[in-house]
Order: C-alpha cells, then structure tokens, then sequence
C-alpha cells in the first residue's frame, strides 16, 4: 500500500486574511457609507482591536479617511470613517456613430464631470486621438490632473471578438476595427482600457441600480436606432464564442426580411420589425407617423383606436422576438430598453408581458428600464469602477 501525497489544505496566511478583511472593509464602506470602528467590527465579525488595526492600515495607505464623528449617543463619540473619493478615478464612455459621451466618477462612484463631442464627419484615421481628446476634456472639466484616471471603459454597438481583439458587428463605426484598437487607446489615454457592447452595458447598469437588481438571470432587450439583446445568466454576461452573444438584430423571425448576408448589411431580422425605422413605418401604416419613433410612440399614446392598433401590434413584434430568446435562455428576468420600449412606457411594457406570456411557454417577468440617464455610460461607468477598485482596493 502506498502512502498517501496528499496535503492538507493550507491556512490563509496572515498577510492574505488582512487583504481579506481590508477588502471587505472597503466594499462595507462604499455599500453603507461613513462607518465607525464598532461598526465596521460589528459588520465583518472582527475584534475592535483588529478593527482599529485594518482602519490604522487603511488610512496609511490613502483609502479612508476620517469625516467626523458620531453624535447623541450614550459614551464619547466615535469617529467616522469613509472610502477616500481621490483613492482613484475613472471614466466611462458610450460610443455611437453621431457622437461620444464621456463620464468621470472618483472611486466611490460620484460623477464628478461629462463632456460630450460630435463624431459626424470625423475620419477615421482620427478616431483614436478624437477619444483622447475627450476624456481629456472630461478630465480637465473635473479638476482632475492629466494622469489622474485609473481605469476607462467603452461601451459601443458591436462585440469585440475575444480572440482577435477586432470589433465585429460595428460596419457604423469606422475607424473602430483596428485588432490593436485597445492598446492603442490605452497609450492615447495614458490609462488602460477596456472595451464592451453597449446593450452588455446597460444590463451591468440594470443589475447595479436599476430593474434587475438582485436578479441573477436575466435579458435585457435593447430597441432603438439598433436592436440588441444582453443575457446574464447565474450573475454573469454571456458574450459567446466570438463576442457576439446577443446580436438579436440579425435575428430571423416569420413575416421580417430574410439577413442573407449579415455581414454586408446593416438591417434585417428582427431588426426590421422593432428598430426605430420599423416602427416609424408601422405607425405610418396606422396613419401616426412623425419624424422619430419616440414621437410616433408618443401620438400612439394619445390616439385611441389607431393608437391601440398600432401599439398592439408593436408589442406583438415585440414579444415573437422576445420569445424565441427566453426559450433558449429561460430567465427569471426580461428589462426593456432602448428609446421604442421607453417611449412605450408602462403601457406598452404592460401588453408585450400580456403577448409575451399568451405565446411562450416560458412566462418571465417583463420590467422596463428603471435608469434614468444613459444606460450605457452608467454601465460604463460601472465596468471602470469594478476594474479600479480591484486594482486599488487589492495592491495597497
């Protein structure tokens, strides 16, 4: 009989259980705000003088600081501490063919700045240096020095391919498909960055602050000028094999044109039955037409008969969409985004789960966007704060 190998599993090492506990303490500091010792003891099991101990560590290394005191308690007040705002600073951008919008958040999340610049007519050999121009302006409009970001992320409508690098799906970008797109975004920008699809993004936004939270399984159908979908599933973002998991544009559905060839042009599928220019011709059709989708949304509202009609029929687009999905995916969760269903407001939302459950064996939940602002710059946003506080939070 041969003796055994096998080792018994190693205790955490001191200086790995004090990177564990300062971690959780910092993340206790940003989900509750201002904590005292006691507290912060109370909330992650430690002693008070262990307590004290990660504070003391915390403070030396420039991420809390003190920001006064408890008051009207029985005792002597105890001193309050928080995250430190200058630990790290970041920014989030959302890219679409018209313009870029940028955000710059210290690390506790606080948008300190935004800058917004047109894109129409710039070539695309200068899309590079015209990103770095703006989040140098959105830098500059928060007070902040040139070097000051630690992390930028990018949301745009296409799925960077995880093994070339190569932005597919984006034929309305150009200049956007170089395969050393990041590193040469990061070397403009002088901080790393990071790429993600749009809709991906504002599901991160939903799942943060908005419709899904608490949900771990979940679709968010995106409907605007693009129609694109974004699935999480056990709490994270499916992207498939080559980034485009998702891409429910192209998507072929009874009664709309066949996408022979996806990759040449830009609209069919499921696209042609619920994208703005889709549903500016079926209000057409119901005698509401107006130059924006939102707007014939918006006469739909205020028309009844007619508007019924047609709004009934959009959710009906809507849902022989959304079922073909939830089928594969079976979430707990269905948001709606995008200009068309936000225009459509509760009513809408309310007939597409009616059409949605009456067709789909599959019946889950459907919730409108709960965001105010631009989903995608929120989630942008998100993304850069995760990356920073990982790489601050875990080094110091």
């Amino acid at each position: 009989m041969t003796k055994s190998t096998a080792k018994a599993p190693l205790a955490g090492t001191p200086s790995l259980l004090r990177a564990i506990n300062d971690r959780a303490a910092l993340e206790l500091l940003l989900e509750n705000g201002p904590l005292s010792r006691t507290q912060i003891g109370t909330l992650t099991g430690l002693s008070k003088p262990t307590a004290s101990q990660l504070l003391a560590r915390l403070e030396a290394a420039g991420l809390v600081l003190p920001v006064g005191t408890t008051a009207g308690g029985p005792g002597p007040n105890a001193r309050l501490y928080q995250v430190n705002p200058a630990a790290g600073y970041v920014a989030g951008l959302d890219v679409t063919n018209s313009g870029i919008e940028v955000a710059v958040a210290d690390i506790t999340g606080t948008t300190l700045a935004g800058h917004t610049v047109p894109t129409k007519g710039v070539p695309a050999a200068a899309t590079v240096p015209t990103v770095a121009a703006a989040v140098a302006e959105a830098v500059r409009a928060a007070g902040l020095p040139e070097g000051a970001l630690r992390t930028v992320a990018i949301g745009v409508g296409g799925a960077p391919d995880p093994v070339t690098g190569k932005l597919r799906y984006a034929s309305h970008l150009p200049g956007w498909h170089s395969p050393r797109l990041v590193e040469e975004l990061t070397e403009a920008i002088g901080a790393p960055v990071s790429i993600e699809n749009d809709v991906n993004l504002a599901a991160v936004a939903e799942r943060s602050s908005g419709a899904a939270a608490g949900f771990e399984d979940f679709v968010l159908l995106w409907a605007g000028a693009g129609v694109g979908a974004a699935i999480v599933i056990a709490g994270r973002l499916h992207r498939g094999f080559t980034g485009g998991a998702g891409e429910v544009g192209y998507m072929p559905l009874p009664d709309s044109p066949v996408e022979w060839d996806a990759r040449r042009r830009k609209f069919g599928g499921f696209q042609a039955l619920v994208g703005a220019p889709a549903v500016r011709s079926l209000a057409r059709e119901h005698g509401l037409g107006a130059a924006t989708a939102q707007e014939s949304i918006a006469r739909a509202l205020a028309t009844p008969g007619a508007g019924d009609a047609f709004l009934a029929e959009l959710a009906g687009r809507l849902a022989v969409g959304l079922a073909v999905i939830v089928a594969v995916v079976d979430p707990q969760l269905v948001v709606l985004s995008g200009v068309v269903p936000s225009a459509g407001g509760e009513r809408l939302r309310a007939l597409v789960e009616d059409e949605l459950a009456r067709i789909s064996i599959a019946r889950p939940e459907v919730r409108s966007t709960a965001l105010s602002g631009s989903p995608v710059l929120l989630g942008a946003l998100q993304r850069a704060l995760s990356d920073a506080r990982e790489a601050v939070f875990s080094t110091h």
